[in-house]
C-alpha cells in the first residue's frame, strides 16, 4: 500500500507531519486549505479509518500507527476547541 504524509499548521501556529497507510487522505484533503476544527476532526476520522480498513482487508489486521495517528489528532483538536472559530491548515501532502 503507498503510504502518505500530510503537513499540517495548527490554530497556534505549530506545524506537524501526520501519517497514512494510504493515499484516501487525498480524497478528503486539499493542500493549502484552511478546515474548521470539527471538520478536520471528521475528516481525519474518516479517511485514517478507512487507510485502517484498507491495511485490515490486505493484511488481516487494523493498521495501529493510522489509529495511533487519530488519537494523537483528537488529542490536539481538544487542545483547541476553546477557540473561538479555530482552523487547521492542510499545507501538503509528502509521499
Amino acid at each position: 500500500m503507498p503510504e502518505i504524509h500530510f503537513k499540517v499548521q495548527w490554530p497556534d501556529g505549530s506545524q506537524a507531519t501526520c501519517y497514512s497507510p494510504s493515499l484516501i487522505v487525498k480524497d478528503y484533503f486539499v493542500p493549502g486549505t484552511d478546515y474548521d476544527l470539527e471538520d478536520f476532526l471528521a475528516r481525519s476520522r474518516t479517511a485514517l479509518n478507512i487507510a485502517s480498513d484498507r491495511v485490515q482487508a490486505k493484511y488481516g489486521f487494523p493498521c495501529s500507527l493510522a489509529l495511533g495517528q487519530l488519537r494523537q489528532i483528537e488529542s490536539l483538536v481538544a487542545q483547541y476547541a476553546h477557540l473561538d472559530a479555530p482552523q487547521v491548515s492542510v499545507l501538503s501532502f509528502i509521499e
